[in-house]
C-alpha cells in the first residue's frame, strides 16, 4: 500500500494532458521525497502517469486502494524538468 500523501492533486474529469499540466504546476517547488496522490478519472491515467514518472525520474508507486481512482508517486531529488506548457516534453537547456 502506498504511503499517505503529502500533497494531493485532483484531476477528476480531466484528460491526461490537462492532468499533467495541473500536476506539474502543483509539484513545482515541492520537496523531494514528497508523496503525491493524483486523483485521475481519465482511463489513460494508469498508463500515462507511470510513463511520465519514468520520463521525469519521479517514482511511480501505483494505485491507491479505495473507492476513487487515485495513483501515488514520490518526487525525486534529481527529477528531469519538463516544459511548463507541455509537461509531457522534457525542458530544453535554457528554457
Amino acid at each position: 500500500m502506498p504511503p499517505p500523501a503529502g500533497l494531493t492533486v485532483d484531476g477528476t474529469g480531466l484528460l491526461c494532458v490537462t492532468l499533467l499540466l495541473r500536476l506539474r504546476k502543483a509539484i513545482d517547488g515541492a520537496a523531494a521525497g514528497t508523496v503525491v496522490h493524483v486523483i485521475a478519472t481519465d482511463p489513460a491515467a494508469p498508463l500515462d502517469l507511470p510513463a511520465w514518472c519514468h520520463m521525469t525520474g519521479h517514482e511511480y508507486l501505483g494505485p491507491v486502494p479505495g473507492e476513487r481512482p487515485v495513483y501515488a508517486l514520490r518526487l525525486a531529488v534529481d527529477a528531469r524538468a519538463t516544459r511548463p506548457d507541455r509537461p509531457w516534453h522534457r525542458a530544453e537547456a535554457g528554457r
